[in-house]
C-alpha cells in the first residue's frame, strides 16, 4: 500500500522548517512520496492577499529540486478561489484509491480541525501527522481526527517571520534554500 503525505499552505515563501517537516514525515512514517500542495487562498485568514502564484510555485519548485519524492502540486491553484482541503483530499483518495493518506499540519490548526469544511469526511479519508512548534504544547487530535506528532525537526521559523525580514532588508539566506532567496531578491519580493 503507498504512502503518501499531503502538505498543504500557502509556502509563501517556502523556507528551510517546511522541507524539514516534510523530511521527517516521510523517515518516520515511512512515506513514499510528499505532495506539496499550494493554497490558492486559505479559508482561514480571507483577508490575507498571497504573493502571486506563479512566484510561489517558482519558489516551491526550486526548493524541491532533486528531492526525488516531493512533487509540487497545482490543483488549488488552477481551481482558484478558496482552497478547501477536502477537494484536495478527495482528489488523492479517488487518484489513488489504495494508498493510505497523511495529511501534514502544524500544532496551530488541530484545535480547528472540527471547523474544516466537511470535517468528518477529511477525519475518514486520511490521518493527520501534525508539526511541533518550538515552544508549543502538544494538544489532543479531536475525535473522530486520527493522527500523531512527528518529533522532527522543529525550527523556529516561519514564512510572515522571513516576509518581515525581507521588509526590514535582513538576511534570510539561511532560512530558505538558496534558489528561493534569489528568486526573493530578484523579483524585489516582501518589500
Amino acid at each position: 500500500m503507498e504512502r503518501l503525505g499531503l502538505f498543504g499552505g500557502s509556502f509563501d515563501p517556502i523556507h528551510l522548517g517546511h522541507l524539514l517537516v516534510a523530511q521527517a514525515a516521510r523517515e518516520e512514517l515511512k512515506l513514499d512520496r510528499i505532495f506539496f500542495i499550494l493554497a490558492a487562498q486559505s479559508p482561514f485568514k480571507p483577508e490575507s492577499k498571497p504573493t502571486p502564484a506563479i512566484e510561489r510555485l517558482k519558489m516551491l519548485r526550486l526548493a524541491l529540486v532533486g528531492i526525488l519524492w516531493a512533487e509540487v502540486d497545482e490543483q488549488e491553484i488552477q481551481r482558484g478561489g478558496v482552497s478547501y482541503t477536502i477537494d484536495t483530499v478527495r482528489h488523492y483518495a479517488n487518484r489513488f484509491s489504495g494508498a493510505k493518506l497523511f495529511y501534514l499540519i502544524g500544532t496551530d490548526h488541530v484545535a480547528q480541525l472540527p471547523k474544516w469544511r466537511e470535517a468528518n469526511e477529511i477525519a475518514k479519508l486520511s490521518e493527520f501527522l501534525i508539526i511541533p512548534r518550538p515552544g508549543e504544547a502538544q494538544s489532543q487530535i479531536p475525535a473522530p481526527f486520527r493522527g500523531e506528532f512527528l518529533k522532527g525537526f522543529p525550527l523556529g521559523v516561519s514564512s510572515s517571520q522571513i516576509r518581515a525580514r525581507v521588509k526590514a532588508d535582513l538576511p534570510v539566506n539561511l532560512l530558505v534554500p538558496p534558489p528561493v532567496a534569489e528568486v526573493i531578491r530578484n523579483n524585489r519580493l516582501y518589500l
